[in-house]
């Protein structure tokens, strides 16, 4: 089922606007996300903002949401971040999203977020599904 990396961020907005980021869908409950980490994604000490990793989380986990609730808006209830180590100027990021549980009107994620074989950061979120 795994398909080919197809960029996501082509409108004015936010994520295109930090770089875009590429999707895919793995298998019915696995996505992967990817970018890669450019001078406007640093911080003073050089290496990927936190703000940006989340970011970028948010946006591949919550369209991992997204394609799992039949595409659906989806809106963030929450997201619990643990920043492990860092990742440096052109290294490419790369985020496995796992659906955890889907309900009517949630889904429970969880995301893996790796450069290289190092993980950088981990996080679980709720997202609330907006019936159309």
């Amino acid at each position: 089922m795994s398909e080919e990396f197809k960029q996501i961020s082509t409108s004015n907005g936010f994520m295109k606007h930090n770089g875009g980021i590429l999707f895919r869908t793995v298998s019915e409950n696995k996505y992967e996300f990817k970018t890669k980490i450019n001078e406007n994604h640093l911080n003073n000490a050089k290496i990927a903002h936190g703000g940006f990793i989340a970011a970028l989380i948010d946006a591949g986990v919550g369209t991992a949401a997204y394609r799992t609730s039949g595409e659906n808006v989806c809106v963030t209830i929450s997201l619990e971040l643990k920043f492990i180590s860092q990742a440096k100027l052109d290294q490419e990021l790369i985020g496995l999203a796992k659906v955890q549980k889907k309900t009517k009107s949630l889904i429970f994620l969880t995301c893996e977020l790796r450069t290289n074989d190092k993980i950088v950061a981990t996080a679980s979120g709720i997202w609330k599904i907006m019936r159309k």
